[in-house]
């Protein structure tokens, strides 16, 4: 799910207005370090937090269904997790970094979900979409400094996309065959009228 994710936000990048086909789009820490080491206009969509959506959790099963829409296996009802990427741009000028922030901020926000397009794999498995928010307020245990000062390096603007996907359980029940034939019931009288069963009258105490 994650890989997949990572692949999707790449291509979403890559294919908005306003960005550059050839700037670098990495998903590493941006450490001071790696910041250093950067020599060309750079996007990095760094994934510093997985949780759940405890909010989202659900109890039950979902029934899979045949071509005859004939119950074939029950599964759990899927957990959602939310996956945090901080979103930033380094260039050598603040104003070419704000310049991509902005086109950034436009990419993410013409999409309420990962397009059907880059919905694959494990992340088909559900058939339920994957959800995008950017630049919503942190969780109230969590802030963007204390982030950057885990990373070791400077406060910088960034972006904060929260995608949240579905994630099936890998467990799946199988159900008996269908029920084809109606519900009957027959009735044999045993022993009555027969000589085994005929009635002896109880003999005389005298």
């Amino acid at each position: 799910m994650i890989g997949e994710i990572d692949e999707a936000l790449r291509a979403l990048v890559k294919a908005s207005e306003g960005i550059a086909a050839d700037i670098d789009i990495a998903l590493d820490a941006p450490t001071t370090d790696w910041a250093a080491r950067r020599n060309a206009p750079t996007v990095d969509l760094f994934l510093y937090d997985i949780r759940e959506d405890v909010r989202r959790r659900e109890f039950g099963f979902i029934e899979r269904r045949d071509e005859h829409g004939i119950v074939v296996s029950r599964e759990p009802a899927p957990r959602y997790f939310k996956l945090s990427y901080l979103v930033t741009a380094w260039t050598q000028r603040p104003d070419d970094e704000h310049r991509l922030l902005d086109a950034l901020l436009r990419c993410f926000l013409r999409f309420d979900a990962i397009p059907d397009a880059f919905v694959v794999d494990t992340l088909a498995e559900t058939g339920l979409p994957c959800s995008i928010t950017i630049a919503q307020p942190p969780p109230e245990d969590r802030a963007f400094a204390d982030v950057w000062s885990s990373l070791g390096g400077e406060l910088k603007p960034s972006l904060d996309v929260v995608v949240t996907a579905p994630l099936t359980r890998a467990i799946s029940y199988s159900v008996g065959p269908p029920v084809t034939a109606g519900v009957g019931a027959s009735f044999e009288a045993i022993g009555f009228g027969s000589e085994d069963a005929r009635f002896e009258p109880a003999p005389d105490a005298d």
